[in-house]
């Protein structure tokens, strides 16, 4: 993990004129500039550029030439006795006995890695799922995820007018357990960044560990299955995750998630959910993105609402910051409570409601001018994205102890992401007001 928080590491700093040729709006940096070394590196010229560079300084004079030995003979001095140094190490090292690599890892999620593994396909197969049935809920789950991620996918392009979906079909491979998934991400749009769409149908036995990453409700189905401790546990998985991070720093993230997850006949749960990231509040929008989700919520049930609203405001908290991910949305997780075929049709309606909830929004503020100092803003809260996803997301958990496909599992990250040393926005400003909202939930509709 912490190889990954490297390749993210802070600050990144973006293209924008490039990302934004078309705009002419874009207003003037207000911060100093960025510094630039004076120094030039070698290894970073043109061939042409080298010879060009090597020339010059061959037509020196010959005062510089003698200053330039006098300089250069201590560097390479010092250097000779650096691998001097580094070889009579290396020597040492060789005749001192090396500890064996281990082959048992002793934390599950390891052992999970150790032992699974994907294969990829050059083309997606018609039903994913083991189950005969096309009446089977397992079955019908995967159809239902499978239309809305093509739904979802056709608005993000027709949304974009420029980037394409790119698709991988994958497989477990033997050992890993069954199944196998659909991964659609769009990179380098006009309007987003990076958007992705994942489908996941997968079965097999997992530690118990995995399951307790899975649901809070760990211990309630492994007493009702009987397990043992260290006992594996039987599951099948239905889900279909998504997450879009647009360019326009007022244009928000938007997250949904929808699964099904089995053990066996008797222990099993719906879990999903929809919410929205902004870097900039609107209230218009956000009254329609929670106005949106609350009517799906009182169709089915007059306590959704208010119920899931509050859970996603408790789920999606970045604990060591103290402050939420977003603006949140709804989220509910074993869902068992009524017959699971309404349920199931529950969850259709919230993924059918997605594009109508979301791509309004985004086409209303495709085109808003934004300042280098706004994109900095945009930047530092998707770094407290990455931040939530990374080290306290149900999902990103499961998928790591399961043994599941690591593309797709960190699709959710951002491809541009910063932080700054004990950044506070300035009292009064735009981010400061829609920080007293992440710091302080409240409710739009």
């Amino acid at each position: 993990m912490s190889l990954l928080l490297g390749s993210i590491a802070a600050p990144v700093v973006s293209n924008y004129a490039a990302t934004r040729a078309t705009s002419n709006s874009v207003a003037p940096y207000a911060a100093q500039p960025i510094q630039k070394p004076s120094s030039v590196s070698l290894s970073a010229l043109q061939p042409s550029q080298v010879h060009q560079f090597t020339r010059k300084a061959d037509t020196s004079t010959s005062s510089a030439q003698q200053a330039s030995s006098s300089f250069y003979a201590p560097v390479g001095a010092f250097l000779a006795g650096c691998a001097v140094a580094m070889a009579g190490l290396a020597l040492r090292m060789q005749n001192r006995p090396q500890p064996a690599i281990p082959l048992v890892f002793e934390d599950t999620m390891f052992t999970a890695l150790a032992i699974g593994g994907t294969q990829e396909l050059t083309e997606a197969p018609p039903v994913i799922g083991k189950d005969t049935d096309p009446s089977s809920l397992r079955r019908r789950m995967e159809a239902m995820l499978r239309k809305g991620q093509d739904k979802v996918c056709k608005a993000i392009e027709d949304c974009d007018g420029e980037a394409k979906f790119r698709s991988d079909a994958w497989i477990r491979e033997e050992g890993a357990g069954g199944g196998g998934g659909i991964s659609r991400v769009l990179a380098g749009g006009k309007v987003w960044e990076k958007a992705g769409v994942n489908l996941s149908v997968v079965w097999g036995e997992m530690p118990q560990g995995a399951l307790a990453a899975a649901t809070e409700k760990a211990p309630e189905y492994i007493k009702n299955m009987g397990l043992k401790p260290g006992e594996r546990v039987p599951f099948f998985v239905a889900a279909l995750s998504c997450v879009m991070h647009p360019r326009d720093p007022h244009c928000p993230t938007m997250h949904f998630n929808y699964r099904y997850f089995e053990l066996d006949k008797d222990n099993w749960w719906f879990g999903g959910g929809t919410d929205i990231t902004p870097a900039y509040l609107d209230e218009e929008d956000m009254k329609h993105f929670h106005g949106t989700y609350k009517k799906v919520c009182d169709k089915h049930d007059k306590d959704f609402y208010s119920k899931f609203k509050k859970w996603a405001d408790e789920y999606f908290v970045i604990k060591h910051r103290g402050e939420t991910r977003g603006l949140g949305g709804i989220f509910f997780d074993d869902l068992n409570d009524r017959d699971p075929e309404e349920i199931f049709k529950f969850c259709e309606d919230c993924l059918d409601n997605v594009v109508p909830a979301y791509v309004p929004i985004i086409e209303k503020h495709r085109n808003d001018p934004f300042t280098e100092e706004q994109k900095r803003w945009q930047l530092l809260r998707r770094g407290r994205y990455a931040e939530f996803n990374l080290i306290y997301d149900r999902g990103t958990i499961f998928g790591l102890k399961a043994g599941g496909r690591i593309e797709s599992i960190l699709m959710t990250i951002p491809e541009t992401a910063r932080w700054e040393y004990n950044q506070q926005p300035t009292p009064g400003s735009e981010e400061d007001k829609i920080m007293q909202l992440f710091k302080n939930p409240r409710e739009f509709v």
